[in-house]
């Protein structure tokens, strides 16, 4: 039986990401995006809800998210849904809760109507208003059309270029 399984959201950061370490010595970061949906209800009535998606990002990209986004940024992100199973040590039941693994994040800009188009590292390469894609590998298959940087390359190619991040003193904006 065939199947797929891919998320792509866009939203804002409800809260600043903080990077922890597993007992292995793994990097993670819980995230939530916000991602807002308007629509007209049957009164003919504007409505705005928003939807509040836990995504969790690993090494690398946990730390490079720690270290550029806060609260209220923007960020485009590609992932895939995961199913948390837990017993709950008060009650005994089984709970369960839909998440995001992340795989792939690209930074964009503030304000609006600003950030539109950037595209996917993975396949085809950003095509305009994004500030730059990072992925967990597999290369980008076309390059860059306008807009931001694609960070991609072989397995793991994310790495090579985290790694040489300049320690610019915090503050500032990353340099992609």
């Amino acid at each position: 039986m065939a199947s797929f399984n891919k998320v792509i959201l866009m939203g804002n950061l409800t809260r600043t990401p903080e990077l922890r370490s597993t007992p292995g010595g793994s990097q993670v970061t819980d995230i939530t995006l916000a991602v807002n949906d308007v629509f007209t209800d049957s009164s003919g009535t504007r409505q705005e809800r928003t939807t509040f998606v836990d995504i969790t990002f690993w090494g690398k990209q946990a730390e490079t998210l720690c270290r550029w986004k806060k609260q209220g940024d923007p960020l485009l992100v590609e992932g895939a849904l995961r199913q948390d199973k837990w017993v709950d040590k008060q009650s005994g039941q089984n709970r369960s809760k839909l998440k995001v693994q992340g795989l792939s994040f690209t930074f964009l800009n503030r304000g609006s109507g600003e950030g539109g188009g950037g595209g996917g590292g993975n396949r085809g390469g950003n095509q305009g208003g994004g500030r730059g894609n990072y992925n967990q590998g597999g290369g980008g298959r076309g390059g860059n059309q306008g807009g931001g940087d694609d960070y991609g390359g072989g397995p793991g190619g994310y790495d090579d270029y985290a790694t040489s991040l300049p320690d610019n003193g915090g503050g500032e904006e990353p340099p992609f």
